[in-house]
């Protein structure tokens, strides 16, 4: 939340209150209750992951598996298939590409004016994690699209067949001879790997967990900008210039449009990472505080005021909302594409 026109630098900062440095800014009874907040939101997340997210599964590392889907299981093809069938993954790819390069441009040149104390920012922050998720995503698809040629062309791709890894096969009809023979074998070839899809590798996880934490982040980024600090701006007579409104509008327009193509899945318990997200920015921010005598980026992270406890209470709170809005907008998109397309549909609801 950088780069206000209307300021004499170039950068709009908050005023410095006091000194982060002394102890007595840091043991009192404000700070306490704040780091009370924190511990829950890092306890709770840690619970979900651990009791949710499956690490001790044998088999989540990238074979095949016909085992019993778990809330966190995910698929390699997921990663890079788009939700209809009739869709070249080539689209998805260069939808991904495209919004990788516009938001490692934009994020390059809000750095070039403003320099490295942008990344002080939450904005910062969660722009440069949308960057990754896309520039991974790039990759994914490349992959994905190798192997969807592999597929039309009749190759084998991981010892599943095109059509069986969409959940039906053909067998050929016998007229008896080695074609019945044939017939034969290819048919329990495909039996034996109808059902079986080669679940996700590590860097599929990564990318479906970075795709939900920058989900949540991205609608609290926002919220906060659009609602909190733009009246706090306008009060005080500053002004936007076009890097600040498209910092707020590109992350969130490029992360819906690869929401309604892609075909990820949207488990909700994976909102303990956007806490973690959140909390690792608290602590971050805490440190850097606590050594060097810094305005504070926002002014609800002040801690010196007495609302201190409440803002951070609140902003905890405002992840539930922020990431459930995220969550409904997928189901949505689950109900329309299912019901308009119901024999192209393919995620998994």
């Amino acid at each position: 939340m950088t780069d206000f026109t209307g300021s004499p630098r170039i950068s709009w900062h908050p005023a410095m209150t006091v000194d982060t440095t002394t102890s007595s800014y840091w043991f009192n009874w404000r700070v306490t209750i704040c780091a009370v907040w924190v511990s829950i939101s890092l306890m709770f997340a840690s619970f979900l992951i651990w009791k949710y997210e499956g690490f001790r599964n044998p088999n989540r590392g990238g074979g095949e598996t016909a085992q019993q889907e778990t809330a966190g299981s995910l698929y390699e093809d997921e990663t890079w298939k788009p939700c209809l069938k009739g869709v070249h993954p080539a689209w998805l790819l260069a939808f991904r590409v495209i919004a990788f390069i516009v938001l490692l441009i934009l994020l390059t040149v809000t750095a070039f004016f403003d320099g490295g104390s942008i990344f002080y920012y939450y904005t910062q922050w969660t722009c440069t994690l949308i960057t990754i998720y896309f520039g991974l995503g790039s990759l994914l698809s490349m992959y994905g699209c190798y192997q969807y040629h592999k597929s039309v062309s009749g190759d084998k791709v991981d010892n599943v067949e095109g059509d069986a890894e969409q959940g039906t096969f053909v067998v050929p009809p016998s007229h008896g001879g080695e074609n019945s023979n044939s017939s034969a074998k290819i048919r329990n070839s495909l039996e034996e790997s109808h059902g079986r899809r080669r679940s996700a590798g590590m860097w599929g996880y990564v990318f479906q967990i970075i795709f939900q934490m920058s989900a949540g982040a991205v609608l609290l980024t926002d919220c906060v900008f659009w609602f909190i600090i733009v009246p706090f701006l306008e009060i005080n007579n500053y002004g936007l210039n076009i890097l600040v409104i498209n910092m707020h509008t590109v992350n969130v327009v490029f992360l819906l449009g690869d929401a309604v193509l892609n075909c990820l899945r949207f488990p909700i318990f994976r909102i303990a990472y956007f806490f973690l997200w959140t909390v690792t920015y608290v602590i971050f921010q805490w440190i850097l505080h606590a050594f060097v005598r810094l305005w504070w980026p926002y002014p609800f992270l002040d801690l010196s005021s007495s609302y201190a406890p409440l803002w951070y209470f609140s902003v905890a709170l405002m992840h539930i909302p922020c990431y459930g809005v995220f969550a409904l907008t997928i189901k949505l998109k689950h109900a329309l594409l299912s019901r308009w397309f119901p024999d192209s549909y393919q995620c998994v609801r």
